[in-house]
């Protein structure tokens, strides 16, 4: 098995393991098992599980990002993409393996104990917040509603998580619907 194969398998393992269990539960020879790569192997893709976490960080967020952009491109220019964002919100949450944003889950997780972590889930926000402000701007909306879509979006994505439901994120559509009207 060459590195390129060795670390897609050790990726989708450790992704499905870490997002379904929580990081700190799964061990990296549950990692190897689930993988069928050699613990050795494992060790010279990944040498620690930090950067085996970051790296899962890293596709999840290229990954969610365009998933989320698809859904969006898809839409009618202007507010009904801003909105759009909510929807796909709502598909996401329906998913059956759906437990919350990855992200703040690694960040509750590791955050206070890992900066390359935590580095890695503010980059992840960070860069939401920025093509939320890019879909507002291009809708013609003020910069200042920018932040309140944001919360709406992460709130609704933590409300699903817990209560097992994907109203949220529909009860924060209409929420941004509002807000974009008011503006």
């Amino acid at each position: 098995m060459d590195h390129a194969e060795a670390e897609v398998r050790l990726l989708d393992a450790a992704e499905e393991l870490f997002y379904g269990r929580g990081v700190q539960a799964v061990g990296m020879d549950q990692v190897r098992a689930a993988s069928g790569v050699s613990l050795k192997r494992l060790y010279q893709v990944f040498p620690s599980k930090s950067e085996l976490v970051r790296a899962c960080l890293d596709r999840r967020d290229r990954r969610w990002r365009a998933r989320l952009a698809a859904h969006v491109d898809a839409c009618p220019a202007g507010r009904e993409r801003v909105l759009a964002v909510y929807d796909w919100l709502y598909e996401w949450f329906t998913e059956p393996d759906f437990r919350g944003c990855a992200f703040v889950n690694a960040y509750g997780e590791l955050g206070a104990v890992d900066p390359a972590v935590a580095a890695a889930v503010r980059a992840h926000k960070s860069a939401f917040h920025d093509y939320l402000a890019d879909l507002v701007a291009a809708a013609g909306g003020p910069e200042r509603v920018v932040a309140p879509l944001v919360l709406l979006a992460e709130g609704a994505m933590t409300a699903a998580a817990i209560s097992g439901s994907p109203e949220p994120a529909r009860q924060a559509r209409l929420g941004a619907d509002q807000l974009l009207a008011a503006s």
